[in-house]
């Protein structure tokens, strides 16, 4: 199975390519800096051209959207500037369309092409208990394009899942997390092997309990 794994040079990502790698699968790994196999600022158009030119003509049977910036952890609400929200939004929501835009005829390619969109509980509609206004409007935000890309590209055999990986112990969600990395990651990879056309469009946590939108 060829995989490619958006933002893998670090916590999520980095464990996700790791043990996809583990597992006997190909992957091409991406990340902003030159940490991963190829540089993909998933914010750039000319890049994502770059990156789709590279690999024409192979299927990805396997696409993890998961870059992604929590640039407003702990921000106070006076403290929010505009930068903060183009940012958050460009890389958490834009980004994640313009790669599955990019790499759609590769997974045309695949016999079974799934899409899977790491997004997070923090966007739910059911759960507002304040703060992280940014990353919580990007994640409610790519969860409504994952469900959207799920209607449109059922009919052409591809499955769109949307899933909340925890609260994981990474940089981003801090010593605290009430999840390792390993157990997220290998709950994650099952969801992933579940996933299928049945199913498009499912918001599922890593231990496969559904979310609420």
């Amino acid at each position: 199975m060829h995989v490619v794994v958006t933002g893998a040079s670090r916590g999520i990502g980095k464990a996700l390519t790791r043990q996809l790698r583990d597992e006997g699968h190909a992957v091409s790994a991406t990340s902003r800096d030159h940490s991963a196999d190829t540089q993909l600022d998933v914010t750039d158009p000319g890049q994502q051209a770059r990156f789709a030119a590279r690999l024409k003509g192979q299927p990805i049977d396997l696409l993890i959207c998961n870059a992604g910036v929590y640039l407003d952890k702990n921000m106070a609400l006076g403290d929010f500037s505009a930068e903060v929200w183009t940012k958050t939004m460009a890389t958490n929501v834009t980004g994640v369309f313009l790669t599955v835009q990019a790499l759609l005829p590769n997974l045309h390619l695949s016999e079974m092409p799934k899409i899977a969109i790491l997004s997070s509980q923090m966007g739910s509609h059911s759960r507002a208990p304040g703060g992280s206004y940014a990353y919580r409007a990007s994640k409610a935000a790519v969860t409504s394009i994952g469900r959207n890309l799920a209607t449109d590209l059922k009919p052409h055999g591809i499955a769109v899942g949307i899933y909340h990986p925890g609260w994981v112990r990474t940089d981003m969600g801090g010593p605290d997390g009430e999840v390792s990395v390993l157990e997220s990651v290998s709950g994650l990879i099952r969801e992933f092997e579940d996933l299928s056309v049945e199913t498009t469009g499912c918001f599922h946590a890593w231990d496969g309990r559904i979310m609420p939108y």
